[in-house]
């Protein structure tokens, strides 16, 4: 076993976690500040306000509570003017309302952002010291100062690691479950139970996907009850049976489950309902139950609601999530695909990972195999979690962003750091290999501060082509405003266009970017009308997730295509491209049109309808879900014979051009035909 640090060693081992410890919050805090506020960050921040202010925990149900409480703690102390609730579906409530408090209260948005966020880096802080706890509990000093190193320059723990989101406070969470339940089966006291239990419980706090690690520590019950009592000094009693040993483990997991449950009811203030005075979720909870795609899990939850087990607003949740992973798309390697797809995460390993870590992780695999690395169930403790958690991701449907496998790395930096130091200890030369590796891990963070978003690896060429391989918040997450700003400043831009991921939940507008917008996929979410032209004039700024298109589809479902083929005159902060000169846009004003279409259809206007699909099918007559709008308006105009022939029109279309991203409208076109006949 790895030797405490002697007392004249152990000032300096302290001096040296803090120094790296100090550097990681020093680059967080610096990228809160040089960064524009990300997708879901004034969702999170409003919804944890006002759990504070009047305990509502309706509004952004799709997350548990901790990092919210946690991050919005310093608002609290600011005197802040907050847009009235407008009772609308919780997703848009909370992220416009967010927004509006933010930048159009008359509040400091900047102050508010900086604060909640370098609240929110505490966590990423926690989980860098606890890598070095855990590397040096198990391998020893050394090993905590490489696992710790690691996760201090590492390019993907930086782009998440100061927002007010989720994934570093998981990844923080699931170690410490780990690392708890590890020293637990070490010396079994009443204590480390305890911590196991209030671990676990932070875990299922922060993030629903919390509900994975449970397993594990039955898992990792299992790996302690094969392997048997352990023989080290002061472990478990030399005369345990393993028969005994097994009723203890049972006790114990079942004790630490109890304690997680009242973790979890605890941060909900022990009530039930997921909203106070009376007030209702939107969708209710019954409602969004009853959308779950499949029967048995449906049931379930129908179970858990009826019975109270967990509080509304956290079942709320896992059920958003789960009904969630139904409709996301998924971008990988240059294909959209319309469902997750499991090789989806190794290739995000592999591309946003550096070249170091890469390098490191084989380093590690050649120690493990050739048994100079022995720590068997230290090994085990590691391995089984994250290959657990990441066989999970592999196939959860839900594929946008590595920020997903985040705790991933986190048991990967422990791991490494006990690798190299064996190897280390064994022969020197592996001083200069490891040391030369962490400095290039440094270098590449350094270089690319602050798009850390948009780190890709050179092998895969770098930051300047992630968009080809990927999207979402592997690359675009609607940081890069403040530096939008400046260029446009600096190139004295009055008049432009954008096409912004993120727009209208992030509006940059308040950035003060003064560019028209064009049709994105969540500005019809939100239900904004657009009146878009034909032919545009550049300046066009086009953000990387509307350019690939993943969300609209391929090849003709995606309206700024040929974009793709067009060089731009610069790229800012590798997410958003602007191009110059004189663009052909028909197929986003025919996407802007049939949007029109379906709000006159929903109000039942059915003249106007018509006349906005049939123009959106003048500009783009291969377009499917315009001749269906068409067929709709027709129908409800009772020109049936009109309606057949379109909605036979929309299948066909349907089904010849990108069929998997159009199922929706072939099933639909199919039923109406049927009821025509």
């Amino acid at each position: 076993m790895p030797q405490t640090p002697r007392p004249s060693r152990r000032v300096f081992v302290v001096l040296g976690v803090v120094v790296l410890l100090g550097v990681l919050y020093l680059q967080l805090g610096l990228s809160a500040n040089a960064n524009s506020i990300t997708w879901d960050e004034d969702d999170h921040i409003f919804a944890g306000y006002m759990m504070w202010k009047t305990g509502d925990f309706g509004l952004n149900p799709e997350h548990p509570p901790l990092v919210k409480l946690v991050a919005t703690l310093p608002m609290l102390t600011m005197h802040l003017n907050q847009p009235p609730l407008q009772q609308r579906s919780f997703k848009i409530e909370a992220y416009l309302d967010g927004r509006d408090m933010l930048f159009k209260s008359g509040n400091d948005a900047n102050a508010i952002l900086l604060r909640v966020r370098l609240a929110a880096a505490l966590f990423t802080v926690l989980l860098g010291l606890l890598v070095f706890l855990v590397g040096q509990e198990m391998f020893g000093t050394v090993a905590g100062f490489i696992g710790l190193a690691l996760l201090v320059f590492d390019p993907n723990i930086l782009a998440h690691g100061m927002e007010v989101a989720t994934d570093t406070g998981i990844s923080c969470f699931m170690l410490a479950t780990v690392y708890a339940f590890y020293r637990y089966n070490k010396k079994p006291t009443i204590g480390r139970l305890l911590l196991v239990g209030l671990a676990l419980g932070c875990t299922l706090g922060v993030k629903h996907t919390g509900i994975l690690v449970p397993p594990m520590v039955i898992l990792l019950a299992a790996v302690e009850l094969f392997l048997g009592p352990r023989a080290e000094e002061g472990g478990v009693d030399h005369a345990e049976t393993r028969s005994h040993m097994a009723k203890r483990l049972a006790v114990a997991v079942l004790a630490i489950f109890a304690i997680t449950i009242f973790v979890v009811w605890a941060m909900y203030g022990f009530r039930y309902a997921a909203r106070p005075d009376g007030m209702v979720l939107n969708p209710s909870l019954n409602e969004a139950i009853a959308n779950i795609s499949r029967p048995h899990e449906q049931w379930g939850m129908r179970m858990i609601a009826h019975y109270k087990l967990l509080p509304e607003s956290y079942i709320a949740g896992v059920t958003d999530i789960r009904n969630m992973s139904d409709f996301y798309t998924s971008y990988v390697l240059g294909k959209s695909y319309r469902h997750g797809v499991w090789f989806y995460f190794p290739f995000a390993f592999v591309i946003k990972s550096t070249l170091a870590l890469l390098a490191l992780c084989v380093i590690a695999l050649f120690a493990i195999a050739t048994r100079k690395l022995k720590h068997g169930r230290e090994l085990l403790f590691l391995a089984v979690p994250a290959g657990f958690y990441l066989f999970i991701a592999m196939f959860s449907r839900m594929n946008i962003g590595v920020r997903h496998i985040l705790p991933v790395y986190a048991f990967l930096f422990v791991m490494i750091g006990g690798a190299c130091a064996a190897l280390i200890q064994r022969n020197r030369i592996w001083v200069y290999v490891v040391s030369f590796l962490l400095a290039y891990q440094a270098f590449v963070e350094v270089r690319i501060y602050p798009a850390y978003m948009a780190y890709a690896n050179e092998l895969w060429g770098g930051p300047t082509q992630t968009w080809k391989l990927l999207a979402d918040s592997n690359v675009d997450w609607a940081q890069q405003l403040k530096r939008t700003k400046k260029y446009i400043d600096q190139n004295n831009i009055k008049d432009c266009w954008m096409i912004y991921f993120a727009y209208p939940v992030v509006d940059y507008h308040d950035y003060g970017i003064p560019c028209r917008p064009l049709p994105t996929m969540d500005q019809m979410w939100i239900g904004d009308e657009l009146e878009v032209p034909t032919e545009i004039d550049g300046p066009l700024f086009l953000s990387a997730g509307d350019l690939t298109g993943f969300e609209f589809g391929e090849g003709h479902m995606n309206p700024y295509e040929q974009f793709k083929s067009m060089k731009p005159v610069a790229n800012i902060d590798y997410g958003i491209y602007v191009y110059e000169g004189h663009f052909n846009i028909a197929q986003a004003a025919a996407v802007s049109h049939n949007f029109k279409a379906g709000h006159r259809l929903e109000a039942r206007q059915y003249d106007a309808a018509l006349a906005e699909a049939q123009q959106a099918v003048q500009l783009d007559p291969q377009m499917a879900a315009a001749h269906l709008s068409v067929a709709h308006a027709l129908d409800g105009l009772g020109r049936k014979d009109e309606a057949k022939a379109e909605y036979q029109k929309a299948l066909e279309l349907a089904q010849t051009i990108q069929p998997t991203f159009q199922e929706g409208t072939a099933n639909a076109a199919k039923e109406k035909l049927a009821s025509l006949k």
